[in-house]
């Protein structure tokens, strides 16, 4: 279900990806509400059924009476009599018409308190414009108002009136002036799941990697980032930077949990001296980067924003893959086993920056010397 699936902290992507449709729709339902999971109506146990109205229905077709009617239900007559009435009298009287009716007419949606008092409405416009929390608000209005209900107001009642712009009360204008800037409600959950976008807790800065890794004295420091190719398919890529060995590794999405899964999967089959480090870039999909320095013992460290040429090594290893993924192609179709023979092959060219050697050889050669030293 589309909105439990919200509810737990899913990502609009992660929403429409496993329910086969663009985020975009997605987010065309869940907007509308403010990110606010709407009521789910249900009949109340003391109304008529449909199944009632049917027996109904079938007892006017059959000349029953109104009390014989009643007695078989289990209802009051007087109950029979207003329903009937209600609904076209014995003439029109139709089962499916009545319910339907009766259904649209239970609606009966309660104003809320900032609706209706417009004192309330134009002091909690002012405060948000003061950019006081709806927490804080209300929290005022109890000091303030302690003996008057009608000027107190939920937090909750607040949030609301500015996510669900349907109501028409508090204007949208006044969200800019909320702490997150955020235009409808997310879940606590999402929390765990990723992080707001741009701001990837605990980062570990470039600047905080050892000299090794910066002059590549020793291999085992690695750069990540990602192969994009058409309908959203991505490949991440791992290059070694003392020898510029490339690993290419298959990934389900561009969410952090598949991200992270797929990179820990490959990592962990790598000897331990060959994995002392990562450096990523800011990307959300790397969110989780702490679940994968658990799952692999590998130190990550990020580039600065908007700083892509601290990862250059990755920068040019992606321009010769674009021999094999050319952009504009789909990039689903390839499985970890195809990967693995284009990672090989690029792995066995010569590179001029290593004075001709291969990238395979250049490691080897520098394992070699690092195990018998």
């Amino acid at each position: 279900m589309l909105w439990q699936r919200w509810k737990d902290g899913e990502s609009l992507s992660d929403i429409g990806r496993s329910l086969g449709k663009h985020a975009a729709s997605i987010h065309a339902i869940v907007r509308p509400h403010g990110g606010i999971m709407p009521m789910i109506r249900k009949r109340s146990a003391r109304v008529l059924t449909l199944a009632e109205r049917e027996e109904i229905s079938r007892g006017i077709h059959a000349d029953v009476s109104i009390r014989q009617i009643a007695a078989s239900l289990g209802r009051s007559p007087s109950t029979i009599s207003r329903e009937i009435a209600r609904h076209g009298g014995l003439d029109k009287y139709r089962a499916a018409l009545a319910d339907a009716s009766a259904w649209h007419r239970a609606r009966r949606p309660k104003p809320c308190r900032l609706a209706v008092n417009a004192k309330l409405r134009r002091l909690v416009g002012r405060k948000l414009q003061l950019k006081w929390a709806p927490q804080q608000i209300a929290g005022w209005l109890k000091q303030q108002y302690p003996d008057d209900a009608t000027m107190q107001v939920s937090h909750e009642t607040i949030y609301r009136s500015l996510f669900i712009q349907a109501r028409g009360v508090l204007k949208a204008e006044l969200m800019k002036h909320l702490r997150t800037r955020r235009m409808m409600r997310r879940s606590k959950k999402a929390s765990a799941k990723g992080q707001p976008r741009g701001q990837i807790i605990d980062v570990v800065s470039i600047r905080e990697r050892p000299a090794e890794a910066e002059d590549r004295a020793v291999p085992g420091h690695w750069e990540r980032d990602f192969l994009s190719g058409s309908n959203k398919t991505h490949i991440a890529t791992l290059v070694e930077r003392h020898s510029r060995f490339t690993i290419l590794v298959k990934v389900k999405g561009k969410d952090t949990e598949s991200v992270v899964s797929a990179l820990s999967k490959q990592v962990r089959k790598l000897p331990a001296e060959l994995s002392p480090s990562v450096t990523w870039d800011r990307g959300m999909e790397l969110a989780q980067h702490k679940q994968f320095t658990v799952a692999t013992d590998v130190q990550v460290y990020f580039c600065d924003p908007q700083s892509p040429w601290q990862r250059g090594t990755n920068e040019n290893t992606n321009g010769l893959l674009r021999q094999y993924f050319p952009k504009g192609t789909s990039l689903a179709g390839y499985s970890q086993g195809d990967l693995n023979k284009i990672a090989l092959q690029l792995n066995q060219r010569p590179r001029k920056t290593l004075g001709f050697m291969t990238p395979a050889d250049k490691l080897n050669a520098s394992m070699g010397v690092a195990i018998t030293g």
